[in-house]
C-alpha cells in the first residue's frame, strides 16, 4: 500500500470544499448551484407542465426528465464535444433513477418535470454533484418530496479507501475504483450505486460505510441552502 497521503492533503474521509445555493436562476421554477472542489453544477427545474408528445404521458402521475450536459471547456482533459453524447444520456437516466424514489408526482398526471443540468467546470464527481444540486432545485421548485437525496463518490486508490476522489486520484497510476453513491437522508436508502474500476468486497463495504457519513455532510449543506433561501421569504 503506497497511497497513504492524499495528493491535495485531505484526510481519507474528508470531502473537498463545498458550496451550495438555491434559487440562482430567476426564470426557472426552481434552481440550484452546487460546487465540490472544482466541480460545479447549475440546475434549473421547469414544471410540472404538460408533456409532449402525448403518447409519453402517464394518466396516473407525472414524469421526471433529466437533461445532463458538460460545457465544452469544462473538463480537466480534452475539450468536451458539444451536444448529446452516450455518457450524457447515461447520466441523465441515472439521475432520474436516483431522484424518482423521493418524488411524489401523483398529483400531476400527464405532466413532466424537466431538470436541466449544466457543468461549467469539472474535476471528478460530476454525476454526484449534479444529483445533489438537482435535489435542491426540485425542493426549491416545490415539487413534493418524501426525502432528500445526497450524493458523493467514494472508492479506493492503491488499496486505500477514500471519500470524494478528485481527478488526480482517479488518474493515479495504480489500481483505482470510483464508486458514486446516492443515499436518502431519513430512510438511508441507496438510490445510486455504480462502480468504475476494481475493488475488493471488503474495501467496498468500507467505502459504503464511508459514504454514509459523507452524504450526511452533503445533506447538511443542501438543508442550509434551502433554509437560507426560504428564510428570506
Amino acid at each position: 500500500m503506497t497511497y497513504t497521503k492524499r495528493i491535495d492533503g485531505r484526510k481519507l474521509d474528508e470531502l473537498r470544499p463545498m458550496e451550495a445555493k438555491a434559487g440562482v436562476i430567476p426564470n426557472a421554477d426552481g434552481s440550484a448551484y452546487f460546487k465540490i472542489g472544482k466541480t460545479t453544477a447549475y440546475v434549473a427545474v421547469y414544471g410540472p407542465r404538460e408533456l409532449f408528445p402525448r403518447f409519453k404521458q402517464d394518466p396516473t402521475k407525472g414524469l421526471l426528465r433529466c437533461h445532463y450536459g458538460m460545457m465544452p471547456f469544462s473538463g480537466s482533459g480534452e475539450r468536451i464535444r458539444p451536444g448529446t453524447s452516450r455518457r450524457a444520456q447515461e447520466i441523465s437516466m441515472v439521475m432520474e433513477k436516483s431522484l424518482n424514489p423521493v418524488l411524489d408526482l401523483s398529483a400531476f398526471p400527464n405532466a413532466v418535470v424537466d431538470v436541466f443540468i449544466a457543468l461549467p467546470q469539472t474535476d471528478a464527481g460530476t454525476r454526484c454533484a449534479a444529483i445533489s444540486a438537482a435535489a435542491i432545485a426540485l425542493a426549491d421548485a416545490g415539487i413534493p418530496m418524501t426525502d432528500m437525496v445526497s450524493s458523493v463518490a467514494v472508492g479506493q486508490v492503491d488499496g486505500t479507501v477514500l471519500a470524494d476522489l478528485d481527478y488526480s486520484e482517479e488518474a493515479y497510476d495504480a489500481i483505482v475504483s470510483d464508486v458514486p453513491v446516492a443515499i436518502t437522508h431519513n430512510k438511508k436508502e441507496v438510490t445510486l450505486l455504480q462502480m468504475d474500476g476494481e475493488i475488493s468486497k471488503e474495501d467496498l463495504i468500507k467505502a459504503l460505510e464511508l459514504a454514509k457519513g459523507a452524504t450526511e455532510k452533503v445533506y447538511e449543506l443542501q438543508r442550509k441552502a434551502l433554509t437560507e433561501k426560504f428564510a428570506d421569504k
